[in-house]
């Protein structure tokens, strides 16, 4: 049984979902022409800032967030650059030829919460590069399409860290996907790692991220003295992707899509229980 702290949205609670989800994506879509080369991360995040206020009429969750033992966060967006794990603060950083940032984008509307991040590869790529942010997209795919009724969240988890493990890479397990509604961060804890069914069972209505952060070396992390920007320790590269689910009563529906959202992996056509195998 889940645990009765996980909500199960109402019709109502999902509708205003699908618009906070699509509206973060656009956000993705609005900013990636202006992610070059040249450009500074603190630039991203002011026209991001200024997208999202004058433009939707929405809300950028992250700023001034503060959940208990941080400071608040002083940014709209977060952009994570090469060694960045993740909650990187955008600054006076220039994105150089071969970098890769994740830009993670949370905007409210009406209340709802829409979150989501995507990779961006910086003028000419490494072959590395390149190779860790397609098997962490497929990570996240591979997650979500393990979503229906009555899987649990284990089986998201294994999967993950299966793709993850079997192409050389480690999984940062210290952050992990959460519930999200009219709440930023809620239960479930959706763990990019675990062990096929394990933990909560899925029902109809639930709705939580996916959002998996792939390391090229080991899974180690480290803070930096800002409070918020984590690294790899090793110093080697991570990547991320994230896409907000709703359990539906087949399967699941991916609520932070847009026109400009990257497609599926190709197997991801395939039914849930062949992509497990």
């Amino acid at each position: 049984m889940p645990s009765s702290e996980i909500s199960i949205k109402s019709a109502a609670d999902i509708e205003g979902m699908r618009i906070a989800g699509r509206l973060g994506s656009e956000v993705l879509d609005y900013i990636t022409p202006f992610v070059k080369v040249g450009v500074t991360t603190g630039e991203l995040d002011r026209l991001c800032h200024e997208y999202m206020v004058n433009v939707q009429g929405t809300i950028p969750a992250p700023l001034n967030y503060c959940p208990p033992g941080y400071t608040p966060y002083p940014k709209a967006i977060c952009t994570s650059v090469n060694d960045v794990i993740c909650h990187g603060i955008p600054g006076d950083r220039i994105l150089k030829d071969g970098d890769s940032v994740n830009l993670d984008i949370t905007v409210i509307k009406d209340g709802y919460h829409g979150d989501n991040s995507r990779m961006f590869l910086v003028g000419k790529p490494t072959i590395l590069a390149k190779r860790l942010s397609e098997v962490t997209y497929e990570c996240m795919w591979l997650g979500i399409a393990m979503v229906k009724p009555g899987a649990h969240l284990g089986d998201i988890g294994h999967v993950i860290q299966q793709h993850a493990e079997k192409n050389g890479y480690s999984v940062v397990r210290e952050f992990c996907g959460h519930g999200i509604g009219k709440v930023f961060h809620e239960e479930p804890q959706v763990l990019h790692y675990g062990r096929p069914g394990t933990l909560e069972r899925l029902e109809a209505g639930m709705i939580f991220t996916i959002e998996p952060m792939i390391n090229v070396g080991r899974r180690e992390i480290r803070m930096l003295p800002d409070g918020w920007t984590v690294k790899t320790k090793d110093k080697k590269w991570s990547a991320q992707w994230e896409h907000t689910v709703l359990v539906t009563e087949t399967g699941y529906e991916v609520l932070t899509l847009s026109a400009g959202s990257p497609p599926p992996p190709d197997f991801i056509k395939a039914p849930a229980h062949a992509v497990a195998a």
